[in-house]
């Protein structure tokens, strides 16, 4: 579930990338990285865990699959949080910077 969980937020990430692809305003590509890269990296686990179990891989029991897709959640959460931190921090538009230095 955690593979499952982090390939449908690479590519929901992808196509809001591709619809905006000239302008990169927003930094969307880095959220697309880091949910390719998250992908990639349950994809690894899953080859070793089925090397490991066979085909017992393929029946997990419901609370296993429950607690792995609160595993996807948090990891797609921290994937948005680190992705906010990296567009204030950028701040694309000068919003930040403009609210900082506001004049009274």
């Amino acid at each position: 579930m955690t593979l499952l969980t982090t390939v449908f937020a690479a590519i929901i990430a992808t196509v809001v990338w591709y619809k905006g692809a000239p302008q990169s305003e927003m930094k969307v590509g880095t959220l697309c990285w880091m949910y390719w890269g998250a992908s990639l990296m349950w994809l690894v686990d899953a080859i070793f865990e089925y090397a490991e179990l066979g085909a017992e891989y393929f029946t997990p029991a419901p609370v296993d699959m429950l607690n792995d897709f609160y595993l996807g959640l948090s990891v797609a959460a921290l994937g948005l949080i680190i992705w906010l931190v990296i567009l204030l921090l950028k701040d694309p538009k000068g919003v930040v910077k403009a609210a900082l230095f506001k004049k009274k």
